[in-house]
């Protein structure tokens, strides 16, 4: 258990290093680049969308009952940014966006290892990382934190909408708290998640469909590994970067 987790682990940080210094090296695939943003992009903003606008809502009517016992309802636009910003923004958005995309890169690249196209890749001197992997990571890693921005927005929307229209808050006094308390260190770290959470979708998506074997039932698990995996390391990750944040 320990010697394979051991290799594993030497194996997906040997795969990660390769991928990033094809990330800067010449030939740049920029078409390639441009359809892996639109896809991880734009066509995750309905799940990011709607995840965002009903965690804001849920989170500041859930606030509301814990802070109404104690008379504290000023705190609730403090609460609700804060925690969008710093956590659940990205968090919620990086295991959105792996289940939607992360199983979607390991799908395409397992297919095309089972069925050889990336060995014919290699055979017409194309280098499958240069090609395939790294405008993955770097479409990733740039994209990520534009999704949150986009969540944050949204889920402090769906707090105000409850905060005015279901617990009747005044609609200046919830403005101005909000403004108050939103800080650039948080919105910051939240973009630093982003970006590594981007990261680490995009790796764990292209590995597990690189090394994908096996026919359909490999590319199924590959694509069950991918998810997996992504949400794991996203959510050790996100302690560790908070830790390097906000510790004291």
């Amino acid at each position: 258990m320990t010697i394979a987790f051991l290799g594993l682990t030497g194996a997906v940080t040997t795969f990660a290093t390769r991928s990033l210094l094809h990330c800067f090296e010449p030939p740049i695939y920029r078409r390639q680049i441009g359809r892996q943003m639109l896809e991880i992009g734009y066509y995750s903003l309905p799940v990011v969308g709607l995840t965002a606008i009903f965690t804001g809502m849920v989170l500041a009517l859930q606030s509301y009952v814990g802070f109404s016992r104690f008379s504290a309802e000023s705190a609730i636009p403090n609460v609700v940014v804060v925690s969008l910003t710093r956590e659940l923004g990205p968090v919620l958005a990086g295991l959105m966006v792996a289940g939607r995309v992360g199983a979607a890169m390991a799908a395409e690249l397992g297919t095309m290892r089972v069925t050889e196209q990336i060995d014919a890749l290699t055979t017409l001197s194309t280098e499958p990382f240069k090609y395939l992997i790294a405008p993955r990571i770097v479409a990733a890693i740039v994209t990520m934190p534009m999704l949150v921005l986009v969540f944050d927005a949204i889920g402090i929307l769906g707090g105000y909408l409850v905060g005015i229209y279901k617990l009747d808050f005044n609609e200046q006094s919830y403005l101005r708290n909000t403004i108050d308390f939103l800080e650039f260190m948080d919105v910051f770290s939240g973009l630093v998640k982003a970006a590594v959470f981007g990261f680490l979708i995009a790796l764990m998506g292209c590995y597990h469909g690189y090394h994908s074997r096996g026919g359909a039932q490999g590319v199924g698990t590959a694509t069950t590994n991918a998810v997996v995996s992504a949400s794991i390391l996203i959510l050790t990750a996100n302690y560790l970067i908070t830790e390097l944040f906000f510790a004291r």
